[in-house]
């Protein structure tokens, strides 16, 4: 007879000292829990013994990328019912060592034992990264970082990300598509930045280049793109070739760090910041005040986490760091302005795009879904699924105001004291 997951409910309603909000499913056809819930299905009782060894958010992702759990029905529901058991619980979740002196999570823990089978945890997926994690941010473990991240196949980027190639957050107006809103973002950053023909600009973490593709056609700049990515840099040149935009536009592959070549007029950095880590973030903030000219502004488009009660400390979100954006860093908004403003710069804009970025999300978890199994062929089904798991978690934790992202303007200015602005704020959004 099947039983297997209401024990399971039970057992696990015992070890998180909680009811569990979704159903589940259990390998044995068996299910049990809330009628009209998500299904939390468990495909492989592997997917227990991973819990059991890894309690929590990496134990969770590494039965999901291995195919051993999946979600039926609304995934966001899904992982918003269960965030408030797994991943808000933060610091205060209790590990193993420290569960285990609650009889009740111990008797919950040995029955969860008994149902798992064999003790010995399963091997990581092989998508997780495995290197010391060290968040020392030299150019090689960027390097190794970045590659990581983005050198996964210009086609899967394709399939996620629509036909604009733009992976950081959209400007969404009234209705219109992906597409639409990633066009409006790059044309909002370009009126920040004021730019005018035969100005230079350098776009730090260029992506595929659609950046510097636009600011050349639709304002006539002369563009550097930088990159750690290959494959980024080889997918940019040649839609820069296609656009017969060679003369204006060149894509390098270089750390921000050895660009040389200043002063620009302005520089986008959009997305890119996430990556530079708290220690190197007043290097990075004076490197590109350097290579301004006076007057010259900079748009810094950053994800920002909420501050914490000891900022002192460092903090990572396991997942991602295992397994999508290695050494990855977040900083609260306020901390950036006080480093950009350290750096020499004056901030004179910072505007939210917190709930743009869910929208953003949305809809490159929708393109994802659409072109599943191509993406499979492309990549591995466990990558699919991080990609997944990764983007629509991180829909719901910019719709929860768990993270935010925002368009830092900022000027070099002058001794003069004439930034060069317009008086009224946001009148390039008109």
């Amino acid at each position: 007879m099947a039983h297997a997951a209401p024990r399971l409910k039970g057992l696990l309603e015992q070890v998180l000292a909680a009811p569990l909000p979704v159903r589940i499913r259990a390998w044995d056809g068996s299910e049990a829990g809330p009628p009209g819930a998500p299904t939390l299905v468990v495909r492989d009782r592997r997917a227990l013994r991973r819990l059991l060894w890894k309690p929590g958010e990496v134990g969770l992702a590494r039965a999901w990328v291995a195919g051993e759990l999946t979600i039926e029905g609304d995934l966001y529901q899904a992982l918003d019912l269960m965030s408030g058991l797994i991943w808000q619980r933060g610091d205060d979740a209790r590990t193993l060592a420290q569960a285990l002196r609650d009889p009740q999570f111990r008797s919950g823990v040995r029955g969860l034992l008994r149902l798992g089978g064999p003790a010995l945890p399963p091997p990581p997926p092989g998508e997780e990264i495995r290197r010391p994690r060290r968040h020392l941010h030299t150019k090689r473990s960027d390097r190794q970082a970045i590659s990581h991240h983005y050198d996964v196949g210009n086609d899967f980027y394709e399939i996620v990300l629509g036909p604009s190639m733009v992976y950081s957050c959209a400007y969404w107006e009234d209705g219109g598509t992906l597409e639409d809103a990633q066009r409006d973002k790059l044309e909002l950053i370009c009126k920040k930045l004021d730019l005018k023909p035969g100005q230079r600009l350098l776009d730090v973490g260029c992506g595929w280049g659609s950046m510097v593709l636009h600011a050349a056609r639709e304002h006539g700049v002369e563009a550097v793109g930088v990159t750690l990515s290959q494959e980024q840099a080889a997918y940019a040149r040649k839609r820069v070739a296609d656009e017969g935009l060679t003369d204006k536009v060149e894509i390098r592959v270089q750390d921000y760090r050895d660009v040389q070549d200043g002063p620009y007029d302005a520089i986008s950095s959009i997305g890119m910041a996430e990556h530079v880590g708290a220690e190197r973030y007043r290097e990075y903030a004076r490197d590109l005040y350097e290579l301004l000219r006076p007057g010259g502004r900079l748009l810094n488009h950053q994800i920002a986490r909420r501050p914490q009660h000891d900022e002192s400390a460092y903090h990572v979100d396991q997942f991602i760091d295992a397994y999508v954006f290695p050494d990855g860093e977040l900083a609260p908004v306020g901390t950036t302005v006080t480093q950009l403003e350290r750096a020499g710069f004056e901030v004179r804009d910072v505007e939210s795009l917190r709930e743009h970025y869910a929208l953003t999300l949305r809809g490159w978890v929708a393109n994802l879904e659409a072109g599943w199994d191509h993406a499979v062929r492309l990549t591995s089904p466990g990558r699919a699924r991080v990609w997944r798991l990764y983007m629509a978690a991180s829909a719901l934790a910019f719709e929860r105001n768990r993270i935010g992202v925002n368009q830092v303007l900022a000027v070099r200015t002058p001794t003069s004291g004439i930034a060069g602005l317009p008086l009224r704020p946001r009148v390039w959004n008109g």
